[in-house]
Order: structure tokens, then C-alpha cells, then sequence
């Protein structure tokens, strides 16, 4: 007999000794034992199977709780975030300096940063939610929107406070349209034809010129696109830097463009009313045109870039600008950007930078300004990069003095 069924024997007989000791006062009853010994015939007997039975019995309801309990943990995540949501992000490092010949800025070494988390989140597989929440600490020249256009495009004042930076959602009505609005957007998120592709360091770069014409601020609006096969596009949108309409700043802006594989060219008119003004890419003289701050302003685009990344020729991207107001005089402003990018030239994946241009400037001034960046972004890896910059230039003071100013930047970007 092997062990494990002798000591179910020996459980057995336990089994039977007990009620006798409970009861050792009664008087044995041996009929009544040997009636219990003929009846042990119908007892179930144990064996390997029985344990194995048992054990897959349990295993089923542990697995249907198990089941019931993986059920609700997915109706949780399923309520508390959608998986049609990509949550993409970014952190800036800016070291720099800028000097200036009447001492506005003395050179003293700045350390900034900015910090950007993007959501976008689909509900049809087409449309699109999305939203941009942001801080930063940057502070002095690096955010500051004045005539020396130091302002950098990573420039962020948040002051390590976590804010919702841009909110808006965008959705294709027909097979070529699209539909776009919310409460925090700018106007050129919503055009159809990518006026440049040059990327900068200073934010009066962007745009192809962040003048006049394509010059903007995060306010409600809206706006409607089209795109056609063949490349021809057309938009126009709206936006107010109040929710009412009524009396106030107000951009309207409607672009035409035509883009192919290596090249596009677009034209825009951005009508603003009720004092909307721009300050990003312009000297002293830009801001002060005669008139009540409404204007027409009219943006000419143009890139092309090589079908070919290996020859030594750089992507191009120009701009000009002109800007009307309604005053009889000291009305107008002009402006032009020429920017350069070289790729793969000295690293693979790196990438050269070279833009310059001219501020709006009023008509009649004698100072002619003057700004540009260059720059060399080295990319470490797929997600790391770092770019030393240096940008200059020569504008009007608010004294009216002409004065020369030199920046330095070392920005190191983390990308997730």
C-alpha cells in the first residue's frame, strides 16, 4: 500500500474512533458497528483523479473571477482615458546671452527651459482633438516681444506653471474640406498651403517672416480649408482676441497656394481690425505706423527644396511682406526673410541653419534693420538634439538711436 492511501486509511479510522471517544459513557453497540462496516462498501473512494478534478474546478472559478475582475479593470481605463488618444512631448534646454550697444541686455548668461506635452485624440479615425499644455520659465530677451526680436521660438513664461497652451479641434467635411475652431488657436494653424520650411531659433523667422501678414496670437477662431488633389489649396479663417465679436481685435485672414513634392508658392491677405497689432518681426519703426491699428496686409511665400539630400544645395524659403493702414501718413511697412537649410552635411541627420531678413519697416526711415540667426543642430540620436546658435542684428532703439545687438544660444531639446 502506498503511503499517501495509508494515511487515508489511517483518516478513515480516525474518523470512526472519534464519535466512539466522544461517546465512551454510552454502551457499545456492535450491531450497529457492523452495520457501519457493511455500509463502508458505499463510501467514494479517493484517488489521483479525484484531487485532479477537484484542483481544475478551482482553477475555473479563479479564472472566471480573475476574468470578471480583467473586465472591470478595462472598463476603468476605457472611462478614464481614451486608447484613440498619442500623448507625444518635449523639453527645451536654452543657455544663451544677449548684448546689446546700449546695454538693454549686458550679456549676463540666462538658463531657461520650456516643457510641451501634445494630445491628440481621434473619435471618428479622421477628425482630431487636439492639445497643447505647456510651461517654461524664460523671462528677459527670450520672451520678450520687443525691437531687438530676440524672442525665441522655445520661449515660454509660464512660470513653472503646467497651462493649456492650445486647444482646437479639426474634422474633413467631403473628401477635400476641412473644418477647424477653438477657444485658444492661431491662423496659421488652420492654413492650407505651409508657407515656409525653414526652421528657426528666433521666432520672427517663423512663417517665412512672422510680420505683418502672417503674424498671430493665440485666440478663439475658426476656419475652413481646401485641398485639392492636384496641389492647388485655399483657406480662410478667423480669429478674435475676445469671444464677442463685437469691437474686437480681430484677424481675417484668407491664403491660395500650390505645393508640389520639391517646391510651393502661396499668396495671403490678412484684413485686422479694431487695433489688432503685431510685434514679433519688426524694428521700432513697425510700431509707429499712423492709423487705428486696422491694416491690410499682404504676405508673398515661397520654398523650394532638392529632390536630392545628398548634393550640397540648401532648402529655400522667402517671404515678403507689405502692410497698409488707413492713416494719410507713415501708413505703410515692408518687410522680406530669405532662410536656408543644409542637411546631412557634416553628420547624417544634421542640419545647418541660415536666415536673414528685414523687420517691418516704415516708409521714409533712415535706419534700415537688420536681423540674423545661424545655427548648427547635431543630432545625438532619435530623440535628443543640440544646436548652437548665434543671431544679431541692427535696429532703432526706443530712443531712436540705432544699436547693434548679438546673442548667443546653446539649446539642447529632448523629444518623447
Amino acid at each position: 500500500m502506498k503511503l499517501f492511501q495509508k494515511l487515508l486509511v489511517a483518516g478513515s479510522a480516525l474518523s470512526l474512533i472519534s464519535p466512539l471517544a466522544a461517546q465512551a459513557s454510552d454502551t457499545v453497540n456492535l450491531e450497529e458497528m457492523n452495520n457501519y462496516s457493511r455500509s463502508s462498501s458505499k463510501v467514494q473512494r479517493f484517488d489521483s483523479n479525484t484531487f485532479i478534478n477537484e484542483v481544475s474546478e478551482d482553477l475555473a472559478i479563479m479564472k472566471g473571477r480573475l476574468d470578471g475582475l480583467e473586465a472591470q479593470q478595462n472598463e476603468f481605463e476605457a472611462g478614464s482615458f481614451s486608447d484613440t488618444t498619442v500623448l507625444s512631448g518635449k523639453a527645451v534646454f536654452d543657455v544663451g546671452s544677449v548684448d546689446t550697444d546700449d546695454d538693454t541686455y549686458d550679456g549676463t548668461t540666462e538658463f531657461m527651459y520650456t516643457y510641451t506635452l501634445n494630445l491628440n485624440t481621434s473619435f471618428t479615425g479622421d477628425d482630431n482633438l487636439y492639445t497643447r499644455i505647456k510651461t517654461g520659465n524664460h523671462s528677459s530677451w527670450s520672451k520678450t516681444k520687443s525691437v531687438y526680436n530676440t524672442y525665441l521660438s522655445s520661449g515660454n513664461g509660464n512660470g513653472d506653471e503646467l497651462r493649456v497652451d492650445k486647444l482646437w479641434y479639426t474634422t474633413p467635411v467631403g473628401e477635400n474640406h476641412t473644418i477647424t475652431i477653438g477657444p485658444k488657436i492661431e491662423n496659421y494653424y488652420m492654413h492650407a498651403t505651409t508657407p515656409s520650411i525653414y526652421e528657426p531659433v528666433l521666432k520672427a523667422f517663423t512663417l517665412g517672416g512672422n510680420a505683418a501678414a502672417y503674424g498671430a496670437s493665440t485666440s478663439p477662431g475658426g476656419g475652413w480649408s481646401y485641398k485639392a488633389d492636384n496641389g492647388f489649396a485655399v483657406s480662410s479663417n478667423i480669429t478674435s482676441k475676445n469671444p464677442i465679436l463685437a469691437d474686437s481685435k480681430v484677424s481675417w485672414a484668407t491664403q491660395v497656394g500650390y505645393t508640389q513634392d520639391n517646391y510651393s508658392v502661396s499668396a495671403i491677405v490678412n484684413q485686422k481690425y479694431n487695433g489688432w497689432t503685431d510685434s514679433y518681426f519688426q524694428s521700432a519703426d513697425g510700431t509707429e505706423r499712423d492709423g487705428d491699428g486696422s491694416s491690410t496686409n499682404i504676405g508673398l511665400r515661397g520654398w523650394w527644396r532638392p529632390t536630392d539630400s545628398s548634393i550640397a544645395m540648401p532648402s529655400i524659403s522667402v517671404g515678403y511682406d507689405t502692410s497698409e493702414t488707413d492713416a494719410a501718413t507713415n501708413s505703410n511697412t515692408t518687410a522680406y526673410f530669405v532662410g536656408l537649410n543644409w542637411t546631412d552635411v557634416i553628420n547624417a541627420d544634421d542640419k545647418i541653419g541660415l536666415a536673414f531678413g528685414q523687420p517691418q519697416k516704415v516708409e521714409g526711415e533712415t535706419i534700415d534693420p537688420f536681423l540674423y540667426e545661424i545655427y548648427y543642430k547635431y543630432k545625438v540620436n532619435d530623440s535628443v538634439t543640440i544646436t548652437p546658435t548665434i543671431f544679431g542684428g541692427t535696429s532703432k532703439n526706443s530712443n531712436n538711436v540705432e544699436t547693434d545687438m548679438t546673442g548667443y544660444l546653446l539649446q539642447t531639446t529632448f523629444k518623447f
